[in-house]
């Protein structure tokens, strides 16, 4: 018996293996149609392409181009292979549009870049950036990326380009994982506390970098295997570029914890290592706790996440709570009219903009264009329109979308126009026909009756087909689909469908889900994902009680019905102590000082709860542990471990 909770800590880094029943279906070439062709041709009628000023910003201080090698760990795991996208040196492939092509290239400028003297950033070892600032002991070390993967061949090419340093500090901008999952790569936290090393991040980082992907990690870590195409080739016809960098990296991630929070929405000044810093928190813009810097020595402002070359996201399609546009705007809005000395602006992700007229018009358009998403909607909306017919009507002016760093190539206009909405009324557009619709494989079976049966249906889904009209062929068949999923002539138009929406997309998310979706409609491969043992550095920094209100969320309330259950928790090795008590099928827990009578008491280290918790030991095996002792009722334990529920990490998306 094995009580697997899956929680999933962090989307897109836990995702297992996927079992397709049906056998492949063979689509044959699926080249890009003269409509997709047509369609992304219009798609960049307001923009430059001849323009090369993000290739030389991106360009510019390139001291030592980054190796395409494998990045594998001791075990021979693949956590990325930069080599995968040099195919992109070419023109735009008719299967990519060629404004995400053009930010694909940019994104492949990889090195050791000298941003000006005394900082330097490793581009292209990772979705984000790595910063290095020169102080008076070694380095002070800015975002140490995703894996300790990706985290070591990084560091390994600074040292061998600008000498062994020691890392004196560690700055955290945010607290998603691919701005600090890599850091056990550069120390454990036993020699970071032993060294003195100063680990600053804004309030609330060790919550908000463990918190979100819990509760929800499940259906986040499988949505987010679609976004980020993480079962795609990375060809012209897969994926090709992630809008922030080239890809999401998968390996072994970990975490240490801040000695110093920046606390309070007024300037911090900080002194670390005799580099002075003037720390500013951006709470709920990009992220529920983020902070901005300023370097007056350097004269040097780093926007983290909050500002970028592309249009970020006001609601993740992986699943996260919406963003507020307005806090978003304002804080960069906030950041151009306060510039000082500031000559450089540079960031956790993309390259840097040097020259004050540069970066004061850089700042201003970003900060209208969460405003503009914002404003507009709200006035559509007010007049009536519902989310998707703001998302079809509502443009940005050429002010704002003509420019590179303002276009969808991560977030999109259409599914932020959806947030703004989603923030405010919630998803309830006020048509009583959608009030309370039928399940999705439910109406489908009456759709396709209404349609004259399913081959009626793709009959007429074809003729739609070949005029080009593949957002309703997508939405015709998605019916089909899920009335008769071993359909395959069904599956097969869906999946054609899919594909040439997702040739013709700016977006990498959207591109990916697409072609994602595509796959999973006609392939019977499994899909290698990633094992929860990779994430086991973060998860034992977690605070338990992130851990119990998982637990709860996992209680099968049909099982749990009528039973009445106290179990006590021990963690031996933290000194702490948990009271759950089960009663109306809800599961409510605390941290306790005194424990009261219970049906059962189980002490064991924490970690080894981390182990039953993401499944790599089964209840029955941990039983006999000699660390683990129980006290009461094993009999009421097991009863109520019984209740909880096995997520499915493998649940379909694209079909029933």
């Amino acid at each position: 018996m094995k009580a697997k909770i899956m929680v999933g800590v962090i989307a897109a880094l836990a995702l297992n293996g996927c079992e397709r029943s049906q056998n492949a279906i063979d689509l044959g070439e699926q080249v890009a149609t003269e409509f997709t062709r047509q369609v992304q041709q219009d798609s960049i009628s307001q923009l430059d392409m001849s323009d090369t000023t993000d290739f030389e910003l991106a360009a510019k201080g390139l001291m030592v181009s980054a190796p395409n090698d494998s990045v594998r760990n001791e075990t021979g795991f693949e956590a990325w292979n930069p080599g995968n996208y040099l195919y992109q040196s070419s023109a735009a492939p008719e299967t990519v549009n060629p404004s995400l092509w053009r930010q694909a290239q940019v994104n492949n400028i990889r090195g050791l870049f000298k941003v000006t003297e005394g900082v330097y950033q490793l581009r292209g070892f990772d979705l984000a950036n790595m910063t290095l600032i020169d102080s008076d002991n070694g380095w002070i070390l800015v975002d140490p990326l995703t894996t300790e993967e990706s985290t070591k061949v990084a560091i390994d090419f600074a040292r061998e380009q600008l000498g062994d340093k020691k890392i004196v500090s560690i700055i955290y901008t945010h607290p998603h994982v691919d701005h600090f999952g890599g850091v056990q790569a550069l120390m454990t936290p036993e020699q970071a506390k032993k060294d003195g090393v100063i680990v600053v991040a804004p309030e609330h980082f060790v919550k908000e970098a463990t918190s979100e992907n819990i509760l929800a990690g499940p259906a986040m870590n499988r949505r987010a295997y679609m976004v980020y195409g993480r079962g795609l080739d990375n060809d012209a016809k897969g994926h090709v570029d992630a809008g922030l960098g080239k890809q999401v990296v998968f390996g072994t991630v970990g975490i240490i914890k801040p000695t110093v929070s920046i606390k309070g929405l007024e300037k911090q000044p900080m002194n670390i290592d005799g580099v002075d810093f003037v720390f500013k928190n951006t709470p709920g813009s990009e992220a529920p706790s983020e902070f901005i810097f300023y370097l007056p020595k350097h004269k040097i402002l780093d926007g983290a996440e909050v500002v970028n070359h592309t249009m970020h996201n006001l609601y993740t399609l992986r699943g996260a709570q919406v963003r507020d546009a307005v806090k978003w705007s304002e804080y960069i809005f906030d950041m151009s009219r306060d510039m000082g000395d500031v000559e450089i602006i540079m960031g956790s992700h993309h390259w840097p903009i040097w020259g004050k007229g540069e970066i004061k018009d850089f700042l201003e358009k970003q900060a209208d264009l969460y405003r503009f998403t914002h404003d507009q909607t709200m006035r559509l909306a007010n007049s009536g329109l519902t989310p998707r017919e703001i998302a079809e009507q509502l443009e940005l002016p050429d002010s704002l979308g003509s420019e590179f760093y303002n276009r969808g190539y991560y977030g999109t206009l259409s599914h932020n126009i959806k947030a703004v909405y989603q923030k405010y009324y919630g998803w309830f557009n006020g048509n009583p026909a959608n009030l309370n619709p039928m399940t999705p494989v439910d109406s489908a079976v009456r759709y396709v009756e209404f349609m004259g049966g399913s081959d009626s249906a793709l009959q007429k889904a074809q003729v739609s087909f070949d005029k080009g009209e593949y957002r309703w062929v997508a939405e015709v068949v998605n019916h089909v689909v899920f009335a008769e999923p071993e359909n395959e002539a069904a599956r097969a138009l869906l999946a054609k469908a899919y594909t040439q929406l997702g040739y013709q997309t700016e977006s990498s998310t959207w591109r990916d889900l697409y072609l994602s979706g595509a796959k999973e409609l006609i392939s019977s491969d499994k899909v290698q994902g990633h094992p929860m043992s990779m994430v086991v550095n973060l998860l034992v920094q977690t605070n338990p009680i992130e851990f119990l209100r998982s637990l709860a969320a996992s209680i099968d309330g049909d099982k749990a019905a009528g039973k009445l259950l106290r179990i006590n928790i021990v963690f031996s090795d933290l000194d702490k102590q948990y009271q759950l008590d089960l009663r109306n099928s809800v599961l409510r827990y605390k941290e306790v000082q005194t424990m009261i009578e219970a049906n059962a008491t189980l002490s064991m280290p924490y970690h080894t709860f981390i182990d039953m918790i993401v499944g790599n030991v089964g209840v029955l095996e941990l039983l006999k542990d000699d660390k683990v002792t129980v006290a009461g009722s094993k009999l009421d334990l097991l009863s109520f471990l019984g209740t909880l529920e096995l997520s499915d990490p493998n649940f379909n998306i694209v079909t029933p």
